[in-house]
């Protein structure tokens, strides 16, 4: 099925409605764009890195909720597992090409909130804010 993005009237030849609840981009965008999503993404935009790494790297993070979101991003064909045949085995992760330009989208992303994360918290602190 194709997806597309559909910013004013009229649909992409063979695409569907982002903006229509049944679409099925819908799913992606909820696992791309969700609070562990974004971070594993970026972190993982500068080369591989083993779990524990990656683990530290997010600060926060539970192992099940890293466990679970990476399992969902190898699925989807953004992240690639690769097992070093070592005693014991050590595993790293990796972004796919398809992954990698999802991160470099989330990166630009992340770098407009740290850039405004600060005045849009005082702007909602102002007097008179409820």
């Amino acid at each position: 099925m194709a997806v597309g993005f559909r910013a004013a009237k009229g649909t992409p030849a063979g695409g569907s409605d982002v903006f229509d609840s049944d679409c099925p981009a819908r799913t992606v965008l909820d696992k791309l764009t969700s609070r562990w999503g974004v971070l594993i993404l970026a972190a993982l935009y500068d080369g591989p890195l083993r779990f524990h790494v990656l683990r530290d790297r997010i600060g926060g993070i539970s192992e099940k909720m890293l466990s679970q979101n990476l399992r969902t991003f190898t699925d989807y064909g953004l992240v690639e597992r690769t097992v070093q045949p070592t005693m014991p085995p050590s595993v790293s992760y990796s972004l796919t090409p398809r992954g990698a330009e999802a991160a470099a989208q989330l990166r630009g992303l992340l770098e407009w909130v740290s850039t405004n994360a600060e005045a849009i918290v005082e702007f909602r602190m102002r007097p008179g804010r409820d």
